[in-house]
Parts: C-alpha cells; structure tokens; sequence
C-alpha cells in the first residue's frame, strides 16, 4: 500500500513527516484527534523492514490512543509518534536522534506530546524533557522522569480479577494459571502481583535476560514461543506484542479469560466473534491497559501514588459494565467498548 492511500484511509486530522539524514530513519507523528488538552502518545522506537510499515504502526496506533483516552474518561486526544529506523542505532547517535525528534515535537507548540512506548524508556523522557515541554512520564516538579509501567501492571491485575469474577463468580486467583507473555516493564510486575496473589504464573519472552530471572525469582514455568497458544491457562496475558490474536491462534487457545497490556491485541475486528464463538471472555486491550495512560494524566496534575491508585481501581467497574452489557447483547466486548467510546466522543463533540 503506497503512502496517499494510507492517508486517504485514515480518519485522523494529520501526519508529520521528517526524514532525519544523519540517522537514515522516518519521524512519523501521527495525529489523530486534538479533541481535549492536546494529542498524547508514546514514542516508538524500532527497525521496520520500509518506512511504510512504521507509517502504518503510527496511524494504527494514535487512533488506538483516541480510543483509549476516551475510555478511561481522560480528556486527551489520541497521538503516535513512531521513530522508523532502517538499522539500529545506539550510543551518542541514538541521543542525537533522539533530540533531534524532541525539536521536532516542540515545533508543533503542544499539539501532540510524547511518552515511552517500544523502544524508548523514561529516562529518554528525561533527554527529551531537556529540548521540549511537551513530555510526559516525565514529573516536572520533580525533575524526573518515571516508569508507567507498574501502573498498567496494576490496571491489568485488576482487570483479571474482574474478568475472571464475571466468568466464576469469584475474583479469587489462588490456583488459577495465568500465562503471561512478556516480562518488560509491565508484563514482571504483572506477573509478581498474580504470584502475590496465589496464581500458578506461566511466563513467556524472546529475551532469556529478562524472562530467566524473573522466572527464578517467582519460581515460575517458562513457556517456549511455539508452545504458548496451545499451553493449558485460564487466563492469557498478551503484554509485548501486538496482534496475536487471529484466525490461526484462537483456535489454539484453552483460556477461559485474554487480559492483558499489549496494545491491538486482535489482528482484525472479526478476531473478537472468534473468541465469543469459543467462550473466552476478551478485555478489550485500550481499557484493561489503559491505567498507565491515567497515572500519566494524573501525575501531569500533580497527583500521588495513593489517589492514582484509587482511580486505578475503577478499572473493575468500567470492564464489568462492558462485560455486562456485551453479555446482555450477545456479543464481543469490544463491541460494547467501542460504544463506550462512541458515547464518550459525543458527549465531548
């Protein structure tokens, strides 16, 4: 698909695009709605095989944020920056680009601000804080950046246990076998919270150097990648990739429950009747992730660890009136979400 027809397909409002010579990488800001504060996304950071696949990974994901800013009642507008590299870069040249794309984000004068995503950590927030305002993840009383991460861990544990009262009856998880896929800065603390909590904790990631030691420290199963669709669970935790749920993996699944922090977790609208038709209840991805998101908004307001926390916990109520209201429909949550959103979107139009 050449560029004008993934921007005539998009219903977003703009795309800024910077080729950064030094770095042979495409800057890619995607704006997809300034509805609220301003547009708000995290910055991704990889190789693509073409600019046109970090094109598309930026346009797909800021209407994601759109979505996700609408239901979790922050009043925010939906952004992505995607930094698309042709080879790795490292050491004083990945600072450089990495300024260089800050100077670029301040050009806009606050229409988007930026955030970790794949790729970047919070301390790049803090290099970046160093060129432009519009960071976030970043504490500006304090002067430091901070890692989102556990706050999503913490939206996805209580979304679980919501999910797997609304199957059971009970939100217990003592016994009850979670498999989590990826162990970066959400999925480990994810994992330590469900082993706190009495669940037989299944781990799975590419990288040995994270799964290894976190799999010791909870004296957790490691599951290889070929084997992770077809491992008995009850619940499935997708938080690394994108897209794993499709016409080849559901079919694979034994699951009773999918919650988890990956973004666009199904690769096609129709991936989400796959799993009602196989009676697995799905935590759409931009609700049961979103808490990280909130203790962005939060902290951007000076909030505590404590009262972000307690906003966290609504998580419970907001993924049961979606499940509810999905059930009494006879369809996917993801329907009932995206009229959350719909409403939301209203409300604020």
């Amino acid at each position: 698909m050449i560029w004008t027809e993934l921007f005539r397909a998009w219903p977003g409002e703009e795309v800024v695009v910077r080729y950064d010579r030094d770095a042979e990488a495409w800057m890619f800001v995607a704006i997809h709605s300034t509805r609220g504060k301003r547009s708000v996304g995290g910055c991704r950071l990889k190789v693509y095989p073409t600019p046109e696949d970090g094109l598309w990974d930026a346009i797909r994901l800021a209407e994601g944020m759109t979505n996700k800013w609408a239901a979790i009642d922050v009043d925010y507008g939906g952004g992505k920056a995607v930094i698309a590299l042709s080879r790795p870069v490292a050491g004083e040249a990945r600072t450089a680009l990495l300024r260089r794309f800050g100077r670029m984000i301040d050009s806009l004068n606050g229409r988007y601000g930026t955030g970790p995503d794949i790729g970047t950590t919070p301390d790049d927030m803090a290099l970046l804080a160093s060129v432009t305002r519009y960071v976030h993840c970043y504490d500006w009383i304090k002067r430091a950046p901070y890692d989102p991460g556990i706050y999503t861990a913490l939206g996805v544990f209580v979304g679980i246990k919501s999910a797997w009262r609304f199957v059971t009856g009970s939100d217990d998880l003592r016994g009850v076998r979670v498999l989590v896929q990826g162990v970066g800065d959400t999925g480990a603390p994810l994992a330590r919270s469900l082993a706190k909590a009495g669940a037989v904790v299944l781990l799975n990631d590419l990288n040995p150097d994270k799964l290894d030691p976190v799999a010791k420290e909870l004296g957790a199963e490691t599951v290889p990648a070929e084997a992770v669709y077809r491992t008995p669970c009850d619940v499935y935790a997708p938080c690394s990739v994108g897209a794993t749920l499709d016409e080849t993996t559901i079919p694979q699944l034994t699951c009773r429950v999918i919650a988890g922090a990956a973004n666009n977790q199904l690769r096609s609208p129709e991936d989400g009747d796959r799993l009602v038709a196989r009676g697995i209840l799905y935590a759409p991805d931009y609700v049961v992730n979103g808490a990280g998101a909130v203790s962005l908004a939060m902290v951007d307001e000076g909030a505590g660890f404590d009262a972000i926390e307690r906003e966290i916990q609504k998580m419970d109520q907001r993924l049961t009136e979606i499940f509810q209201e999905a059930k009494a429909r006879g369809e996917s949550p993801v329907a009932a979400a995206a009229r959350r959103v719909e409403r939301r979107l209203g409300v604020a139009q």
